[in-house]
């Protein structure tokens, strides 16, 4: 019977993945590579999330090959952009004025309420929900 000496890693030529001795066992040596770091905001949460909760073949697809910060990066810089866009197109087409502040401020904060409300909608619907 022959002796054969164990080698502390070698490279599968079919996989291409690299094994580590582990006492009598060989483990895959996976790692992710680093990714960088973002500070998520509302809107990348709560794509996050959906992607977590409802598209989770595209969110385990998207973490593997390292797109998801990319991706929930670009959908929070465009959410906050459209939103802001909307918001000031909303406040454009209704009557409401900054002098409101000093005279009606229950009217302008319930109307910029509403004017938040109506285009954070559009974007859940748009971007976040897809």
């Amino acid at each position: 019977m022959e002796n054969k000496e164990l080698k502390e890693r070698f490279i599968d030529e079919r996989t291409g993945i690299e094994y580590l001795r582990q006492g009598d066992y060989y483990i895959p040596n996976l790692v992710l590579s680093k990714q960088k770091k973002i500070h998520l905001n509302k809107y990348g949460r709560m794509r996050l999330n959906y992607l977590k909760e409802y598209k989770k073949a595209e969110y385990i697809i998207m973490f593997m090959q390292n797109t998801l910060i990319d991706h929930l990066e670009e959908i929070q810089e465009t959410a906050t952009k459209r939103v802001n866009q909307i918001i000031d197109d909303l406040k454009a087409k209704s009557n409401l004025i900054q002098n409101m502040k000093n005279t009606d401020m229950l009217y302008w904060v319930r109307t910029m309420n509403a004017i938040k409300k109506q285009a954070e909608e559009i974007i859940l619907n748009e971007l976040i929900y897809v």
